[in-house]
């Protein structure tokens, strides 16, 4: 296989797992899969990340995010 299907696998892969984080995140339902509210809700946590606050609002969302997946662990753990 050549190097730039490997790259394009990779980067399909990527993308894939980073939509399933949207869906997963349950923001394709809340919103009504409405794109433009998705966008501008990312575009908000770029704005943030961009911001005086980025270390305090990585912190925060990280936590979040390690919580909830603690929680699906030990969820499935149980099941």
């Amino acid at each position: 296989m050549r190097t730039w299907q490997v790259e394009r696998r990779q980067r399909t892969r990527r993308l894939i797992e980073l939509g399933g984080l949207v869906v997963k995140a349950g923001i394709v339902e809340l919103t009504k899969d409405d794109r433009a509210t998705i966008y501008g809700a990312l575009l908000w946590m770029a704005e943030k990340l961009h911001s005086h606050e980025r270390e305090h609002a990585r912190e925060l969302w990280s936590a979040k995010g390690k919580q909830a997946f603690d929680a699906e662990r030990d969820e499935k753990q149980k099941g």
